[in-house]
């Protein structure tokens, strides 16, 4: 397979990028060169996505089989995709998101049918409309689109915690940490490595064509867990302190929205669709060793090491106000 993927060198999609070359699939990636992941093995054209007479007139000097866009994320993006790609490939996969799916969470386990409703996030309104326009261009055109629905999916530089950073450094100097909620709602992590198995099993698969598919782990685990894990890890006492996620968001917008639009909700995702389709995938890296890959990527690289005293004194404030 020819396969093109637009990004190809963020969390998600370079262990796809990865994964891909290790099968033997031709690679290119489209982006402006300027991330520091380099992927062996991938053929670079370099370009602007975003602009799209440039994109067109660079793209037209090349066949493609599949192509995958990581970085669309307004309707805008994925129209102007459609006028690139419509009759030229056999498969486009836009990468969509899990927080897609109704929030408050009414039925458990999740599945692909799960209505697709967030009122809390705009990130996922953006997401639910460019889906509708990606289908409804495939019932009226046929066009061969794929959607995949990630959820909390990270690597070695992702800490999967409110406030990043920031965070861990607050916990390592032994001060209150804030969980959201009462810290007990289930939550789904997925190393990148197993989400690019179920992904790149999709690449070329006609039955994938006009389908939707959430990947991701089947390890649950409550909030309180996730952060006793860090802590633990960092060899450091955690002193957590339960603020609800609506007080949080008070205080912090962007937090509260990605909370009271995904985190702050238990999920439970019946992965049997992918599974079905893609046998080989499963979650072979629990969080217990993806949270050592974590916290030992941090301890050696400084320079990533990202503090914010803004939302260190934010923080401070909201415990000051709430936190008993």
């Amino acid at each position: 397979m020819k396969v093109l993927f637009i990004g190809g060198t963020g969390i998600i999609s370079s262990a796809c990028s990865e994964l891909a070359i290790q099968k033997g699939i031709e690679l290119y990636h489209y982006n402006r060169g300027q991330s520091l992941r380099k992927i062996d093995g991938v053929k670079q054209i370099r370009g602007d996505i975003r602009d799209f007479e440039s994109t067109k007139a660079i793209l037209s000097k090349y066949d493609f089989d599949v192509v995958v866009d990581f970085i669309a994320f307004v309707p805008e993006h994925i129209i102007n995709d459609i006028k690139l790609f419509n009759g030229k490939v056999s498969q486009f996969i836009f990468i969509s998101s899990a927080s897609a799916y109704q929030k408050p969470v009414r039925k458990l386990p999740i599945t692909e049918n799960t209505p697709l409703e967030n009122p809390f996030w705009q990130y996922s309104r953006d997401k639910i409309e460019c889906e509708k326009i990606l289908f409804d261009e495939y019932k009226k055109n046929k066009f061969p689109v794929t959607i995949v629905r990630p959820s909390h999916t990270y690597d070695k530089t992702l800490i999967p915690i409110d406030w990043g950073y920031t965070t861990l450094k607050r916990m390592k100097e032994g001060k209150k940490t804030i969980i959201h909620g009462d810290g007990t709602s289930l939550w789904v992590l997925t190393h990148h490595k197993d989400f690019a198995v179920g992904f790149i099993g999709l690449l070329g698969k006609k039955e994938a064509i006009g389908e939707a598919f959430h990947i991701t782990g089947d390890e649950l685990l409550p909030w309180n867990q996730i952060y006793e894990m860090l802590a633990y890890e960092l060899k450091v006492e955690l002193k957590p302190v339960h603020i609800p996620s609506e007080v949080i968001a008070k205080f912090d917008e962007r937090m509260g929205a990605s909370l009271l639009g995904d985190k702050a909700h238990s999920v439970i995702f019946d992965n049997t669709k992918i599974k079905t389709l893609v046998p080989e995938f499963k979650q072979k890296i629990p969080f217990s060793e993806g949270v050592k890959e974590i916290v030992q990527f941090y301890e050696k690289n400084p320079a990533s090491q990202k503090y914010d005293p803004i939302i260190d004194e934010t923080i401070d404030k909201i415990i000051e106000k709430y936190g008993g």
